[in-house]
């Protein structure tokens, strides 16, 4: 099956900074990619490279199998099967929820009766029935957002390109646009490359997570395996909450201070490590010697931070704080993953 997306040794650059350092990626047919990289690392420059937004200076990219920028070569935008929701909702202020929607419909040859109708029910799927008549100021971040997302349904592209689209909605809306996104794509059958910032969104709706650090892919593979096996330990941070730990392995057991606590497979060799440490990784309660420097209660959990000897460790436990800061307390390490320092 012909791949949705493409990209072979992808270069670009805004003058002499070069921005996109020969990156790699493929997007199959019905995948979603997530991008996932702090503000800088250069995941809007890649999407607006791929919708055509940006010109490349090396490198080529293929939308279902259709070369649309190489050498010699850049097709613009509107002759690219793909379509773009913004994290700015990019919506025209003139222009009606409705008239928004029906605007890429009409820009493809459909009449206006029609287009306006496909747009309303578009508009209804998520979640704006009754609200066609309005425009922009009219409406809240989210109901913009939604617009923005119906806009690019409209295209009815094999390809879809998310630039950050819930990076400005409170925590409420934004489950409830990713839900949205989620369905709607997954409805069409159609691609996904889905750039964030948030390691928990990027896990959750993506296939695959490519980690994005200044323009080049440091590491991309399925959510369990970025999450569980990080490649150093910039993409254990980026990948979630990661206590980087300085333990001695023998035979199946961490050692710290002094004491051994049994690891689970799979369990490093012999030796002493830098380790990432996922907050579930670890427990209160066990042999290990600690003392506790802080708690900070998050309504469901209780995320407690411990000095240790191997160093700080985050133990997320179900409830309500149960320690106060300076307690001794035991705890135990059940898994480890060893990176690069």
């Amino acid at each position: 099956m012909t791949a949705a997306l493409e990209i072979t040794g992808l270069q670009v650059s805004y003058g002499r900074s070069e921005i996109l350092h020969g990156i790699d990626l493929e997007v199959s047919a019905s995948e979603v990619v997530a991008l996932l990289g702090p503000s800088g690392s250069g995941k809007t420059t890649l999407l607006f490279a791929v919708a055509g937004f940006v010109p490349i200076t090396g490198g080529t990219i293929a939308v279902a199998g259709a070369p649309v920028a190489g050498p010699g070569r850049h097709e613009p935008p509107e002759r690219r099967e793909v379509a773009v929701v913004f994290q700015s909702y990019a919506l025209w202020p003139h222009l009606d929820a409705a008239e928004t929607v029906a605007f890429p419909l009409r820009a493809a040859g459909t009449g206006a009766d029609e287009a306006r109708a496909e747009a309303t029910r578009l508009l209804a799927a998520v979640g704006m029935e009754g609200m066609e008549r309005r425009r922009p100021a009219e409406l809240s971040g989210g109901q913009q957002q939604r617009v923005g997302l119906a806009r690019a349904l409209a295209r009815h592209a094999g390809l879809y390109l998310f630039d950050e689209p819930t990076a400005h909605l409170d925590a409420a809306t934004r489950s409830a646009v990713q839900a949205e996104i989620s369905a709607r794509r997954a409805e069409t059958g159609a691609a996904a490359l889905y750039a964030t910032h948030d390691a928990a969104e990027a896990l959750a709706i993506a296939d695959r997570v490519a980690l994005l650090r200044s323009g080049r892919i440091v590491q991309i593979g399925t959510p369990a395996e970025v999450y569980e096996r990080p490649a150093d330990r910039w993409a254990a941070e980026v990948t979630g909450p990661a206590s980087i730990l300085d333990v001695e392995v023998r035979s199946r057991i961490a050692v710290v201070g002094g004491c051994a606590s049994g690891l689970a497979d799979p369990a490093p060799d012999d030796g002493r490590y830098v380790v990432a440490v996922r907050p579930d990784w670890a427990a209160l309660g066990g042999p290990l010697p600690g003392t506790v420097a802080g708690t900070w209660f998050r309504g469901p959990h209780t995320d407690v931070t411990l000095d240790t000897p191997a160093g700080a460790v985050e133990i997320r436990v179900p409830g309500r704080p149960a320690l106060n800061p300076g307690a001794p307390t035991g705890w135990s390490l059940r898994k480890v993953w060893p990176i690069d320092g």
